[in-house]
């Protein structure tokens, strides 16, 4: 089994609604997981198609096409679709999620079936492909791999890649899309397929789960091709002896190399199926080497002048066309001749009891007192409207109604019904309304403070639906980046200060994008570069002085107090004009103590020749020279060497 720990997709939250937990299966489009989908809190299949493929269009268009097919068909043997979507540059399908095994392994695990195990499954696909061929949808590619085998008993078929609208001849452009092992001649020879093709791999599906294995094998799948386009596929009962003759005549029948031959689609090979189990059950099983080979009840399997495509019973040299002909003994066909003779006079009796029975059951049922009529859909009604619908098919209303939370349904519409809607209930019994209260309020957990990932597993658990879209991101230097700092709900409603909150019903977050980076004393150029590394654009602001930063580079950035600064804002950056540049002060001639205040409070410190301590210098030192000299510039905060004189 392939290693799944290094999978990006497990973990991932696809399109802000299904959080990936597993591997499920991998083809050659796409990969299946099993997610939970955090809306609705219920697992399903999500078929996400491969990274390599999603920019080919012609596989996307296959890939939309398998939804699309799918969604048209509502059966209980087809496999639900729920829901299809690009997440980036992720294609995904989400479908039912059905815990069990397939077709395949069931045959791997056992390889050859009962005679009733086999139409069981086979009953169920050929319901689900009746209902696709309906609907004007060729599968295209059945094989055991695609029929599922759920742990509660139900079986679907699945994979609707391939499908596509039936015709008189849909063609492919590579015709050996589907397994080769279930391929039909005129798949193989012309590209074309049909309703017709999909029943010829339903026979081979049949043949395989009655002889254990399937009817044309190779090296090569060309040499498998080769054989459906001209071999005649054999009777399973040539591997196992234990299979009717009737499901020999099934096999043959589905298997024809002319789709003329074959029945039309799978509803008419579903009827003769239910024929075809009927006898089997009134009768004793029987083989072909041992046992009368049966007259089957099928469309003509030759076209003839004189056919008009009605039913037709299908006498022994007509069946010698269609395969070979299985004999037994002149005395074993007088026996079962008469023992088919005393049965059917005791069934032709008993069909007349159980028609009679029918007749008065069917009409206290259907019209008399214990008619029951199934309570339709209301959902979303107005009690008023619900009520007229209910009595207009004989049911009386409680004029008490109940409750029930509802996320879809709005508060005050009907919701659902007692007994549940869909369920039969006898006439004039009575129904009662159950309107919606709106989304069930839930409490809201503690979400600011807490690491992004924990907050958004906290909504999801508390049953809400976080807001991706809505959920953004602000530097803070306060709090540690993906900390969440808020969390609002619908219509801006601040979730710090509610403790309840509606069932699903959207969370946004905002979190903290950490500190805007500290770019003082870079360059203009660098600066820009860290700022637009957290998704910020720099501009160049104001100009400044400064003793510390060089002329050209940053000394900070300006942000109002208050101002909130989101991932694609901007800052306006100040520059340096390098240290200020003053004028010295005229102090020549002054005092020594005058002259010490004026530099100073010009902004410059002071040395002097004189050894004696500034702070005892009496009154009548003065000013003879500076360096610099008066009226000269220099940095502010430089040093101005000072020549006193004695003035005494």
């Amino acid at each position: 089994m392939t290693s799944t720990s290094s999978d990006p997709l497990i973990g991932r939250l696809i399109d802000g609604r299904y959080q990936v937990r597993s591997r499920i299966a991998r083809g050659g489009m796409a990969t299946v997981y099993l997610a939970t989908d955090l809306r609705l809190e219920r697992r399903v299949a999500i078929k996400v198609m491969h990274g390599h493929l999603a920019d080919d269009s012609q596989y996307k268009a296959r890939f939309i096409q398998e939804a699309r097919s799918a969604a048209r068909l509502a059966h209980p043997n087809v496999v639900n679709v729920y829901d299809q979507g690009q997440d980036g540059e992720t294609a995904y399908l989400v479908m039912e999620y059905l815990p069990g095994i397939t077709l395949r392994d069931l045959l791997m695990e056992h390889k050859v079936l009962t005679t009733m195990q086999a139409m069981d499954i086979m009953e169920a696909i050929l319901a689900g492909l009746a209902a696709a061929h309906k609907n004007g949808i060729v599968h295209r590619d059945l094989k055991p791999e695609n029929v599922l085998l759920a742990d509660d008993g139900r079986i679907k078929i699945g994979d609707f890649g391939l499908a596509r609208a039936a015709s008189a001849n849909t063609a492919t452009g590579n015709a050996l899309l589907g397994t080769i092992a279930y391929l039909s001649p005129e798949l193989v020879t012309r590209g074309v397929a049909d309703t017709r093709s999909d029943i010829y791999a339903v026979g081979i599906m049949l043949y395989e789960m009655l002889a254990g294995e399937q009817p044309f094998k190779g090296e090569q799948a060309f040499q498998i091709a080769h054989q459906h386009a001209n071999d005649t596929v054999p009777t399973p009962s040539t591997k196992n002896p234990r299979v009717p003759a009737e499901l020999d005549e099934l096999v043959l029948w589905a298997t024809a190399r002319d789709p003329e031959q074959r029945p039309r689609d799978a509803k008419a090979m579903l009827d003769q199926l239910h024929e075809t189990e009927a006898l089997l059950r009134l009768d004793e099983p029987a083989t072909a080497a041992t046992t009368l080979q049966r007259t089957m009840i099928m469309p003509s399997a030759i076209a003839s002048p004189s056919s008009t495509g009605d039913t037709q019973i299908l006498t022994p040299k007509a069946r010698h066309r269609t395969g070979p002909i299985l004999t037994e003994t002149a005395n074993a066909l007088a026996m079962k001749s008469d023992r088919r003779r005393r049965k059917g006079f005791w069934l032709f009796a008993l069909v007349i009891l159980i028609a009679a029975l029918a007749g008065g059951t069917g009409w206290y049922f259907g019209t008399g007192p214990g008619a029951q009529v199934a309570i339709p859909d209301l959902a979303g009604q107005t009690p008023a409207a619900a009520s007229t619908a209910l009595t207009g098919l004989g049911f009386t209303v409680n004029p008490a109604y109940g409750q029930a939370p509802s996320v879809k349904v709005p508060k005050g519409a009907v919701v659902q019904t007692t007994p549940q809607i869909g369920t039969r209930a006898p006439k004039n019994s009575q129904v009662t309304l159950l309107l919606s209260t709106g989304p069930q309020l839930l409490s809201v957990p503690v979400l600011v403070g807490q690491p992004e990932k924990a907050a958004i597993q906290k909504i999801t658990d508390a049953r809400f639906a976080y807001d991706s879209k809505n959920s953004t991101r602000q530097f803070d230097a306060k709090v540690a980046k993906d900390t969440v700092l808020a969390a609002s709900g619908a219509g801006g409603l601040d979730l710090v200060k509610a403790t309840t909150y509606g069932e699903q019903q959207p969370i946004s977050l905002v979190v903290s994008a950490g500190a805007i980076p500290d770019v003082a004393g870079k360059s203009f150029v660098d600066a820009t570069s860290t700022l637009n590394s957290v998704q910020l654009t720099a501009t160049r602001g104001r100009q400044d002085f400064s003793d510390t930063v060089p002329t050209g580079n940053v000394i900070g950035g300006e942000v109002a107090d208050g101002t909130v600064i989101r991932p694609g804002g901007s800052i306006s950056l100040t520059i340096s004009r390098g240290k200020e540049q003053i004028a010295v002060p005229d102090i020549v001639g002054m005092s020594w103590d005058k002259a010490k205040k004026a530099l100073t409070a010009a902004g410059f410190t002071f040395t002097y020749d004189n050894k004696v301590a500034a702070d005892t210098l009496p009154p009548f030192f003065q000013v003879a020279s500076t360096n610099p000299a008066f009226g000269q510039s220099a940095d502010k905060g430089s040093n101005i060497k000072v020549t006193l004189v004695f003035s005494g």
